[in-house]
């Protein structure tokens, strides 16, 4: 794995996101207006709720890179944060800002799904 290159692929997808929440925030803010029409209005509320939906889903993700970032400067990057095992590479190559090996993970998850 190419740390130097996951770290660029990482900040550009951060610069992604950043800009896609500008937009959404203009968007939810309706920067340009709410429609006079009620039914055109009620139509942008209702998208509203969609974009809240994608804002949230994009500050999460802008969150796991920032964690990832940190983990690559402290030199911790593709380490189980669980059990301290080497990350294999295709996992990192698939989800770049993992923090835990498919084992753990998987653990994680069943237990989330148990207490629930």
């Amino acid at each position: 794995m190419n740390i130097p290159i996951t770290r660029h692929e990482l900040e550009i997808r951060q610069g992604e996101l950043l800009g896609r929440l500008r937009h959404l925030t203009e968007d939810v803010r309706h920067t340009h207006g709410l429609e006079a029409d009620s039914e055109e209005r009620a139509t942008q509320l209702q998208n509203d709720e969609v974009l809240a939906g994608l804002d949230s889903a994009t500050r999460v993700e802008i969150e796991q890179i920032r964690g990832a970032l940190a983990r690559i400067a402290a030199g911790r990057y593709g380490t189980c944060e669980a059990c301290g095992k080497a990350i294999p590479a295709k996992r990192l190559e698939a989800l770049p800002y993992t923090t835990r090996c498919v084992r753990c993970a998987s653990t994680t998850r069943r237990t989330e799904r148990n207490q629930s």
